[in-house]
């Protein structure tokens, strides 16, 4: 029996669903190995036509990489470090912290499906219950971090003492 829609694949040669938003012209599965392939063919059919063989090639086109080079120093070295080294800590607003009296549609982390999908994952909460979650780990992990509202940092309970006369 043939199944409705199923093509057999120009370089694996096994049947597949192409999408349906191109199935007249798919001829190629999605399997890494087979979308390889039908990237080199295309990229070899599109230099074959004459007028774009010399598409890459000229003088503008050194000129336009070499300026491109000059403006971005650097860009192919691998010594470059990790995204994360680069990041720096941010001050914490103490009246712009969210306490669980925020409602969820105002809390950004609510609105952020990957957030939203963790804690479901991790906890087994249901919609309703995901809101609470949210205040609450959110007051722990202000908590853990020193910026909770009515928490005062090392430098500011130093000024504190300092106004109040008290040296330590």
């Amino acid at each position: 029996m043939k199944t409705r829609g199923a093509r057999k694949c120009k370089h694996c040669r096994l049947l597949f669903l192409p999408d349906y938003r191109n199935r007249d012209r798919q001829e190629y599965c999605n399997k890494p190995e087979c979308r390889r392939v039908h990237k080199k063919e295309s990229q070899r059919l599109w230099l074959a036509k004459p007028e774009n063989r010399d598409h890459f090639k000229g003088p503008e086109n050194v000129d336009r990489v070499r300026n491109w080079r000059q403006l971005h120093p650097g860009y192919w070295r691998k010594d470059r470090c990790a995204l994360q080294d680069d990041c720096t800590t941010q001050a914490v607003d103490k009246e712009r912290v969210t306490s669980p009296e925020t409602p969820l549609q105002d809390d950004c982390l609510a609105n952020n499906p990957l957030i939203i999908g963790l804690i479901a994952h991790f906890s087994g909460a249901l919609q309703d219950d995901i809101a609470i979650l949210i205040n609450s780990l959110q007051v722990r992990g202000q908590m853990i971090l020193g910026k909770g509202p009515g928490i005062e940092t090392k430098k500011e309970a130093v000024y504190a003492a300092g106004e109040a006369g008290v040296v330590g």
